[in-house]
């Protein structure tokens, strides 16, 4: 799953080297942290969040297959 939302965030932003993910496993869900550079900050989440909400939608069906509920949050680096 990390690898799946690490490949698709790297293909939008202009710095995939900055890209940062890291999944938390519990028993029936997984958390992924996405943290990426400031200046793609807005390259990830969208117009009106619709990059975000896509890739939620995508790691949630991938979630489905394994029988977990994944969240992802995406962080903001100060």
């Amino acid at each position: 799953m990390k690898e799946l939302v690490e490949q698709i965030v790297k293909s939008l932003v202009d710095n995939p080297d900055k890209v940062k993910v890291t999944q938390l496993d519990g028993e029936q869900s997984s958390i992924i942290e996405l943290a990426v550079a400031q200046e793609d900050m807005g390259k990830v989440i969208g117009k009106q969040g619709r990059n975000a909400q896509a890739i939620r939608i995508i790691v949630a069906a991938a979630g489905m297959k394994l029988k977990k509920r994944v969240n992802l949050e995406i962080l903001e680096k100060k």
